[in-house]
């Protein structure tokens, strides 16, 4: 198995990986690939993997579209909300 995450091929493994772990457990990650380009230090170019998590954890449950088709509309005085 290869473990650098830092190439392109690398970061996409690891963004797939993070998107259907926390998908199976109910949460919705945004995670995106970035070009960071050559870096002198690393003697290479790399890529970057960011996400909307806090601290490693998802700020966001996935929504169940089933559950909100099949509830009934919430009303709220004139407007209804479905």
């Amino acid at each position: 198995m290869d473990h650098d995450f830092c190439n392109n091929d690398g970061a996409r493994r690891l963004k797939q990986r993070i998107e259907e772990y926390w998908r199976e457990r109910g949460y919705q990650v945004d995670v995106k690939l970035v070009e960071a380009g050559f870096v002198a230090a690393m003697r290479s170019a790399r890529t970057d993997v960011r996400s909307d998590m806090v601290n490693g954890f998802p700020t966001k449950r996935a929504s169940n579209e089933r559950e909100q088709r099949s509830a009934p509309p919430v009303t709220r005085g004139p407007l209804e909300i479905a």
